[in-house]
C-alpha cells in the first residue's frame, strides 16, 4: 500500500453533490461542493437533472484534487452515494421527462416526491408477502410505486425508458459504463431479494408492473453486486477527461446516501452490531445492524448485505428533520429579521441559533427548560417510522402571542427535541422486536452542531457518538473506493482502518424528567391527530 495514495468519495445529496479526498489514514485532505437544483413543480412532486448533477460531480472532484495537491495517478479509487431517486434513460443514452410538461432536463423524481403516494396506498393493500421485507408497507418514497405512477401517468416516458436507475448506480454507470447495479439500491428500494439472490416475479404481476418480470428485469438490474466491488474496466476515457481522473481508475459499486453515512461512522465501537448509524439531514435516516433478519414494524427491512455484507440491516427514520426544522422556523414571526441577522454573521438560520442557544445556558443540556410549554411533532412529510404512514402531519402546541426572538429560540428547541422523541420512538419499537443498540453514531450536516448532538442524547436516553472525521458519507464512499481499489481486502476492514470516535454526548440524568413529561405529551398528540385523521 502506497502511503501517498488517496481516495475520493462523492456524495449526492437533495441540494449538493459533494467530493471528498482522503488519505489512507481516513484524513479528508480537501473538500468541493456544488449546488443542484431542486425543482417542485406542484406540491408532492420533486425533481432535479441528471446532467446538471454529474457535471456538479465532475467540478467539484475536479477542484477537491487540485486543491488537496494529489495527481490523478494517486487516486487509488472512487466510490459515489446518491439519494435514492428514480432516474429514467432512454435509448442512446438520453434523458426522458418525468414531468407531464415533457422538459427532459428534468429526468429524476426525488427521493422526497410522494406523488406516488396512491399508488403505495394499493400496493400496501395486496399485502404481497415481499412487503415483509419493507416494514409491511411500501414508501412512495421507494421505486416501484414511483414506477407504476410513471406507467400509469406519463406512459410515453415509461415505454420509452432504456433504463431506470437508482441516482447512485446511475452514477456508477456514466463514469464506468458498467451497468451493474447496488444490492445496497436495489434490496432497499426496489423490493430484490438479497438474502435469495432473486427478484419476485408475482410482486410485479400483481402490482401492474409486469413488463419488467417479462423482460426478464433488463430494464431495472440483472447484475447486483455488494458496495466496494469494482465496476466494469473503472472510469471510462470519456469520464476520465470529465472527472480529472486516469481512465482505468477503479470505480466502486455505490450506495445511498444515508448508508454510506453507516459505512462511515458504525464501525467506531466494537463493530456494526452494537451501533446505530443515524444521518441527520434534510431527512433522517436509521440503520440498525444485526447477525440475523429482526422484523420490526414500521421499520423498512430486514435488508440483506444492503450496507455491511453478510449482516441484516433494519431502516429507519424521518422524512423531515433538518428541512422539517427549517418549516418550522419559517413560520414563526420573528424568522424573517432573524434568518438576516445570520446571514450577516455568515451562518445558515438553525446553526446560528444553537450557537446563540449556547451563550444563554451554561449547560447544554439545560436548553430545554427554555421549551417549556411548547410541543413540536414535526412530521411535515409524514412518518417514515415506526408507523410508516405518509400523512402525518406536523404538530404544534402551546402557541401564543408572543412573536420574540426569544420565542423563536424556544420553537427551535421544541423543534429539535421533537426530532429526538421521533429518534426515541424508533429505538423503542426495535427493541422491543430484538434489535437493541448501545450507542448512535450521528453524521450527516444538520447533526454537526454540539447542542443539537446533547438535546438528541438526552430526547432518546443513548448516548450520541461523533466520528473523527467531519464527513462520514464521503468517507463511506471513499472507503467503497479504497474497497474497490484493493486497499483494503473487504468493506469491514476498510471501515475499522479509516473510521473512529471523536466525542461522546451522554444522556443527561438532570433532565431525564423533563424529556419523560414531554416525550408523553409528544405520543399524546401524534396518537390525537391519528384520531382527528380518522
Amino acid at each position: 500500500m502506497n502511503k501517498n495514495q488517496v481516495v475520493i468519495g462523492v456524495d449526492v445529496g437533495t441540494g449538493s453533490a459533494r467530493a471528498g479526498v482522503f488519505n489512507l489514514a481516513g484524513e479528508m485532505l480537501s473538500t468541493a461542493r456544488r449546488d443542484i437544483t431542486l425543482y417542485q413543480p406542484q406540491p408532492h412532486h420533486a425533481e432535479q437533472s441528471s446532467e446538471e448533477i454529474w457535471t456538479a460531480i465532475c467540478d467539484s472532484v475536479k477542484q477537491a484534487l487540485a486543491e488537496s495537491g494529489t495527481a490523478p495517478e494517486s487516486v487509488a479509487g472512487i466510490g459515489f452515494d446518491a439519494t435514492c431517486s428514480l432516474v429514467v434513460v432512454g435509448h442512446n443514452n438520453q434523458p426522458l421527462p418525468v414531468n407531464a410538461d415533457g422538459d427532459v432536463s428534468r429526468d429524476i423524481i426525488v427521493w422526497m416526491d410522494h406523488r406516488a403516494t396512491e399508488q403505495a396506498r394499493r400496493i400496501n393493500k395486496m399485502g404481497h408477502p415481499v412487503l415483509r421485507y419493507v416494514g409491511d408497507k411500501i414508501s412512495p418514497e421507494m421505486e416501484t410505486p414511483k414506477l407504476l405512477w410513471l406507467k400509469e401517468n406519463i406512459p410515453e416516458t415509461f415505454n420509452a425508458a432504456w433504463q431506470f436507475f437508482d441516482l447512485a448506480d446511475w452514477l456508477t454507470w456514466r463514469a464506468s459504463g458498467d451497468l451493474v447495479r447496488s444490492v445496497c439500491t436495489l434490496t432497499c428500494k426496489w423490493t430484490w431479494l438479497a438474502h435469495e439472490q432473486r427478484w419476485d416475479d408475482s410482486y410485479f404481476e400483481s402490482i401492474g408492473l409486469e413488463e419488467f418480470p417479462r423482460e426478464h428485469y433488463v430494464r431495472i438490474g440483472q447484475n447486483m453486486q455488494s458496495p466496494g466491488t469494482a465496476c466494469g474496466q473503472g472510469v471510462t476515457l470519456e469520464a476520465a477527461n470529465q472527472l480529472g481522473l486516469l481512465p482505468g481508475t477503479p470505480v466502486a459499486v455505490g450506495m445511498i446516501d444515508a448508508h454510506a453515512g453507516g459505512i462511515g461512522s458504525v464501525g467506531v465501537v466494537d463493530g456494526a452490531l452494537k451501533n446505530m448509524a443515524y444521518v441527520f439531514g434534510t431527512s433522517s435516516c436509521t440503520m440498525t445492524t444485526t447477525e440475523e433478519p429482526v422484523f420490526i414494524p414500521g421499520v423498512w427491512g430486514p435488508y440483506y448485505s444492503a450496507m455491511v455484507p453478510g449482516m441484516w440491516l433494519s431502516e429507519g427514520g424521518q422524512s423531515a428533520a433538518g428541512a422539517a426544522i427549517d418549516r418550522l422556523l419559517s413560520l414563526h414571526p420573528a424568522a424573517h429579521d432573524a434568518k438576516a441577522e445570520a446571514k450577516r454573521f455568515g451562518k445558515p438560520l438553525p446553526v446560528y441559533l444553537a450557537d446563540l442557544l449556547l451563550e444563554q445556558v451554561e449547560d447544554i443540556s439545560q436548553a430545554v427548560t427554555l421549551a417549556e410549554g411548547i410541543h413540536v411533532v414535526p412530521e411535515f412529510l409524514g412518518n417514515r417510522a415506526p408507523f410508516a404512514d405518509p400523512d402525518a402531519r406536523a404538530i404544534i402546541a402551546g402557541l401564543g402571542m408572543d412573536s420574540s426572538f426569544q420565542n423563536l429560540l424556544q420553537f427551535y428547541v421544541a423543534g429539535v427535541c421533537g426530532i429526538g422523541y421521533g429518534l426515541r420512538q424508533i429505538l423503542e419499537v426495535q427493541e422491543k422486536a430484538g434489535a437493541p443498540v448501545d450507542n448512535i453514531v450521528i453524521s450527516g450536516g444538520a447533526g454537526q452542531h454540539p447542542l443539537i448532538r446533547q438535546l438528541l442524547a438526552d430526547a432518546c436516553g443513548k448516548p450520541i457518538l461523533s466520528t473523527r472525521s467531519a464527513e462520514p458519507v464521503l468517507l463511506g464512499s471513499a472507503i467503497l473506493g479504497a474497497v474497490a481499489g484493493g486497499l483494503f481486502a473487504t468493506l469491514p476492514e476498510g471501515m475499522a482502518a479509516l473510521s473512529s470516535v471523536d466525542l461522546r454526548y451522554m444522556p443527561d440524568t438532570r433532565v431525564h424528567e423533563q424529556h419523560e413529561k414531554r416525550y408523553c405529551s409528544f405520543t399524546l398528540l401524534q396518537q390525537t391527530a391519528k384520531t382527528l385523521e380518522g
